[in-house]
């Protein structure tokens, strides 16, 4: 009887503990995902780029004595993180582990950086962005160079020839305000009109100083942005149609709130609460929001809006539209020289004044804003890949979808399928 008795009490015991230690679960793994990533941001400022979870997941602010980075404590959460991911990956929606996986990658990643890991540029971009960034030669930057030589007038050496030309084409600052409310006004217009978009959506529109980029949106949660927009160099007109898309719609507030409607609020799916900047999530929203431009205003659209509304609101001669666009265009197909200055820079094959004098030559900045690129390069290293390489793979994988140039209707529908679920880079090259 007394070894009977001996046997249920433990039993019941065994019961106990584990009714009480419940098995592991997607939003118990969500929640210390997201602590995680927030303590990590508490040292690294740039890491945390949107929040928008509980309050109560926040970390307590540093004390004095916690200034040195727990690097092999955040590397050994993390390792646990991917562990649990990885039992749990079965029960989950495939997309949706798949994202996660990367992500848990990327944080791994920037932890082992911040820590004193050295990665060559290819291998940081392949395990922060999910990408493999392609190599040009300095020989293809000089055939387009030799192209765009041919386009923009006047005499002598290109560089400031292209300089004084464009000149002609800045929004005067008692004229910006006007100009970019009107192009985010009109990127708003055509993007609700075929975008399932909250009601309540929203942003806000500042203009700053002494900024290492052009533009930033700051999601704010609740469907609502900080859009701020850097004026510490000219303003060219182009940049109204690119800012107010890439940064407002169809671009980054777009993005994060179809994010934040379709898979935290009607999901449930609480690691996206928060946007690590340094990861895959990047790649797919710097991406989205430059293709985005091309999907609001497609083809000759965007030269017509432009000199019919924006030039004129600009005070700028709209007869000289079609040639600076076109101007613009190759210029454009220049972007890939950022890549090579970084991968240089970085690798430590050139110094940051040959850095800036590669960004002068390659993509025709004046020597100020060269300076402020590699100011870029610096704090955000080998994320410059996002912008030309993500657009890329956006537009190739939108394509491959049927969202071709000549069926809009499609290819805004793909687009919204984009921005409205869990992809990375890997993702949109095998689909």
């Amino acid at each position: 009887m007394l070894r009977k008795m001996i046997y249920l009490g433990l039993l019941s015991l065994l019961l106990f503990s584990c009714n009480s230690q419940p098995s592991d679960s997607p939003e118990a793994l969500a929640e210390d995902y997201v602590r995680l990533v927030l303590r990590v941001g508490q040292y690294e400022g740039d890491v945390v780029d949107a929040y928008f979870g509980p309050e109560a997941w926040k970390p307590e602010s540093l004390g004095a004595a916690d200034t040195v980075f727990p690097a092999d404590d955040f590397a050994a959460e993390a390792e646990a993180l991917q562990s649990r991911l990885a039992a749990l990956k079965e029960s989950l929606d495939a997309n949706r582990a798949y994202m996660w996986e990367r992500q848990l990658r990327a944080i791994a990643t920037k932890i082992d950086m911040v820590g004193g890991a050295k990665l060559t540029f290819d291998e940081e971009a392949k395990a922060l962005y999910d990408a493999e960034p392609p190599h040009y030669s300095q020989a293809h930057f000089d055939s387009l160079l030799a192209q765009l030589d041919d386009l923009v007038p006047g005499e002598g050496p290109l560089g400031p020839r292209f300089e004084a030309y464009v000149a002609g084409f800045v929004i005067p600052k008692d004229r910006l305000d006007t100009v970019f409310q009107t192009a985010i006004a009109e990127a708003r217009s055509r993007t609700n009109a075929v975008m399932d978009l909250p009601d309540d959506e929203a942003f806000v529109l500042e203009y700053v100083n002494d900024k290492s980029w052009s533009g930033y949106n700051y999601f704010q949660g609740g469907h609502r942005s900080l859009i701020q927009i850097n004026t510490d160099f000219p303003i060219f007109i182009e940049r109204a149609i690119d800012l107010a898309c890439h940064e407002g719609y169809p671009g980054h507030h777009v993005y994060n709130t179809l994010l934040e409607q379709n898979l935290v609020e009607t999901q449930g799916w609480k690691e996206f609460t928060v946007y690590p900047l340094f990861s895959a999530q990047s790649l797919i929203a710097e991406g989205s929001a430059n293709y985005g431009i091309a999907v609001a205003f497609p083809g000759e659209e965007r030269l017509r809006y432009e000199a019919e509304v924006l030039f004129p609101l600009a005070g700028l001669d709209p007869a000289e539209a079609e040639r600076y666009h076109a101007i613009q265009g190759l210029r454009h197909d220049l972007n890939y020289a950022n890549n090579e200055a970084a991968r240089l820079y970085l690798g430590g094959e050139i110094d940051r004044d040959s850095a800036a004098m590669w960004l002068q030559t390659y993509l025709l900045y004046e020597p100020d804003r060269a300076q402020q690129r590699t100011r870029f390069i610096d704090q955000y290293r080998s994320y410059v890949i996002n912008y030309n390489l993500g657009q890329d793979l956006v537009a190739h994988w939108v394509a491959r979808q049927g969202g071709t140039a000549d069926q809009p209707a499609r290819r805004w529908e793909v687009f919204q399928e984009l921005l409205s679920n869990p992809y990375t880079a890997s993702k949109l090259v095998k689909e």
